[in-house]
């Protein structure tokens, strides 16, 4: 049998093959580099115009401020009078102010001689205040009448930055120069850490914003006699002599975009390994790619060997089929054993799955009692203080046998035991999800209920409530008891914030009649919300107190309750700080309840 095989395959025929399709490598790698090089260069170019956007971005903010701020009186009036110490005092606050609000590095105001009169910095060891900057060009420009322009190194911090200058007027008579400093180490620091590099080059070529520290303040190309002088004369870099900056361009692939505006280059330069390794590998592929088709011919040269093999194999497969049909046969009756086994495991897994869920359904009933308990004990807090305020009052005038006024302490105690044994009614029926139709209430007199609750603790912590209420009597669509419960639970939430800041305390209170109906306003001069808090306010359990202050549960109910009403609470920070909450009620017909109280119904 073995002489009537075929010769084995010439292995020596197939490497010369391969050597006379290995020249195809070339072209392919030619390909790939011309694609990948592609890719990058349009990947660089996002990037610099993301870049330049950015940097744009930065100075554009700050560019019409010097021209804005010349027309304030107060700096006006250090112009008019520079030896006055009060009028100076408000010139160096006012610029400290607005470069802190602006988050400009420096701002300062200089004479038509180019003395520096007041300077955000003034307070600093290296203040600008009676330093002279005449020779500093953004100066020059300004006192032409034109915005001045300037990237340097600050001769007095030591900080690169970039300057904007305008002249300040009386009428056609320039009278002094207010300046504005950016500093862009910030947007530098954007650039991070990244393969690519990015460098800002100004007009004499000398690299002033660059993604390497080593970088910084080299010089790109030569520089004349003329741009030496006037580096020298005007100091924008740490040297006067800026050390050249040798990149090698085979190394490097450079895009550049141009800044008219501010004369700048900005420059990307990826390394060229970032396309010299997808290259080799796709070399690597190809040459690969090429050693399979080797080996695939060589298989197909020995499949009719192969192939005969197999036919002597088959005689002997078909002996040993009959012995291993039995042996299947056993095996298969000892699996179906295994399934019955397997299917009675299944069912005892089943019942106690449905145990499991049983346990699970009880748990939840005893979560959702543990939720309710909480709230009472949340919402009980404000009667159960009122009333021993009340209590304490009583005991005080029954000393003084004031036997009138205590029977009145004592009938306030008693209602306030009435709105307690509602809230608890209510609590079940907000368990139980019952529904109740909204009623028509008077927002005013809900109100000042909510304010006697804690008008003893408003006055304990010199709160000065601030009203502006209308007169006419607002009617809405709401629940009595309800209401009452959401005006308590946000005002007790102002009073709990503003025990976090020193006087003076401040709660306005203010309502606006609207097209669909009325809005509540509630604001307090406290710390306000933060990030988290605005947008989880709602939740249940989530609060910004300690454990002993509350269980984050009178803002979730607040919500729920004017969800219920069909209305709306809304949650902000005031733009001159605080807290602002807004409650949007539908509006309801003058003097009329459409339904039974909930104080009867519940």
């Amino acid at each position: 049998m073995n002489s009537t095989l075929p010769r084995r395959p010439r292995w020596r025929s197939l490497a010369l093959l391969a050597l006379c399709l290995a020249p195809l490598l070339w072209p392919l790698e030619h390909l790939a580099e011309r694609y990948y090089r592609s890719e990058l260069a349009g990947q660089n170019r996002q990037t610099l115009d993301l870049y330049v956007a950015n940097l744009l971005g930065t100075l554009h903010r700050y560019e019409v401020l010097p021209q804005i701020l010349g027309e304030l009186p107060a700096l006006r009036a250090a112009l008019s009078a520079p030896d006055d110490g009060v009028t100076q005092g408000n010139a160096n606050r006012l610029l400290k102010n607005i470069s802190a609000q602006t988050g400009a590095e420096v701002m300062y105001l200089m004479d038509a001689t180019g003395k520096t009169l007041a300077a955000s910095n003034w307070d600093k060891h290296d203040s600008f205040v009676g330093r002279n900057f005449a020779f500093r060009p953004y100066y020059i420009e300004a006192m032409a009448g034109r915005l001045g322009r300037f990237f340097g190194l600050g001769t007095t911090s030591g900080k690169r930055g970039y300057f904007f200058a305008a002249a300040v007027r009386d009428r056609e008579k320039v009278i002094g120069v207010l300046v504005v400093k950016v500093d862009l180490d910030h947007t530098e620091s954007l650039w991070g850490k990244t393969p690519e590099q990015l460098l800002v080059t100004d007009h004499n070529g000398v690299v002033i914003l660059t993604s390497r520290q080593e970088w910084r303040f080299r010089s790109t190309r030569p520089l004349g006699e003329a741009e030496s002088k006037a580096i020298s004369a005007i100091q924008p870099y740490p040297t006067r002599d800026p050390k050249p900056l040798n990149l090698d361009p085979s190394a490097w692939l450079t895009q550049t975009q141009a800044i008219e505006e501010t004369g700048w280059n900005v420059s990307i330069l990826a390394p060229r390994t970032l396309i010299d390794r997808p290259v080799r590998t796709v070399v690597v592929i190809g040459g690969a790619a090429l050693l399979v088709l080797m080996l695939l011919l060589g298989l197909m040269m020995q499949r009719r060997r192969h192939y005969l093999e197999r036919i002597a194999f088959e005689a002997k497969a078909r002996h040993e089929l009959e012995g291993r049909v039995a042996e299947r046969t056993s095996d298969l009756e000892g699996l179906n054993r295994r399934l019955k086994q397997e299917v009675l495991e299944r069912e005892h897994a089943q019942q106690e799955l449905v145990r499991a869920q049983d346990d699970l359904v009880q748990a939840g009933k005893l979560s959702a009692l543990g939720t309710m308990s909480a709230s009472i004990s949340h919402e009980l807090n404000q009667p159960l203080a009122a009333i021993r305020s009340y209590a304490e009052n009583a005991e005080i005038l029954l000393d003084h046998q004031r036997t009138d006024d205590a029977r009145g302490n004592l009938k306030l105690i008693n209602e306030l035991t009435g709105r307690m044994a509602s809230i608890i009614a209510h609590l079940r029926a907000f368990a139980r999800r019952d529904r109740h139709a909204p009623e028509s209430v008077a927002l005013q007199p809900a109100l000042d209920d909510a304010l006697a609750l804690l008008a003893k603790r408003r006055r304990s912590m010199e709160v000065e409530l601030i009203r502006d209420l209308p007169a006419a009597t607002l009617w809405v669509e709401a629940g009595e008891t309800r209401l009452r419960q959401v005006l308590g639970n946000l005002l007790a939430n102002a009073l709990d914030a503003l025990t976090e800041k020193g006087p003076p305390r401040r709660l306005w209170l203010s309502a606006q009649a609207t097209e669909t109906g009325v809005n509540l306003y509630i604001r307090d001069n406290g710390p306000g919300f933060c990030m988290e808090a605005l947008g989880r306010a709602g939740e249940p359990f989530y609060t910004t107190k300690t454990r002993t202050q509350g269980l984050g549960l009178g803002l979730a109910i607040c919500d729920t309750l004017m969800r219920a009403f069909g209305g709306e609470l809304l949650f902000a920070n005031h733009k001159e700080g605080g807290a602002l909450i807004t409650l949007k009620l539908r509006a309801g017909a003058p003097g009329v309840s459409l339904q039974p109280s909930e104080d009867r119904s519940v």
